[in-house]
């Protein structure tokens, strides 16, 4: 359903370490670093067929993260949901919500972790047993 997914940053040098670290974790390689016509620079992670996108706005104004929206990031087991959540938080994340580990709830049993970027983009990463 999705192409791409692009979130915003304040500072591109801190967010490339994040995800980098972040993404590391699912087995997403270096991002390709683009700098667009306006001059604002982009970096495009590619992995499995989609796009994960961060970029300085276009308009000039302060990146800020969705209230309400939230991105989440497949994980191959709960050992990933926990490692991505420990490496982001290691590298300028922020943990919210409960902690990592499986919760049960209508959509079946979920492992789940929380995390906003240093941007305040709230991430998650899943795991369905």
């Amino acid at each position: 359903m999705f192409n791409h997914i692009m979130v915003g940053s304040n500072d591109i040098e801190r967010s490339k370490r994040f995800y980098d670290a972040a993404l590391g974790v699912l087995g997403v390689g270096e991002p390709v670093r683009n700098v667009a016509s306006s001059g604002h620079t982009r970096l495009f992670y590619r992995h499995a067929g989609g796009t994960f996108c961060v970029t300085e706005p276009i308009n000039g104004e302060a990146a800020t993260g969705a209230n309400g929206g939230t991105i989440g990031f497949k994980c191959t087991s709960p050992e990933q949901v926990q490692a991505f959540h420990d490496v982001a938080v290691a590298h300028g994340g922020t943990t919210i919500e409960d902690a990592p580990g499986l919760r049960q709830g209508a959509m079946g049993a979920l492992h789940l972790s929380y995390v906003l970027d240093p941007d305040g983009n709230k991430l998650c990463a899943i795991f369905r047993p």
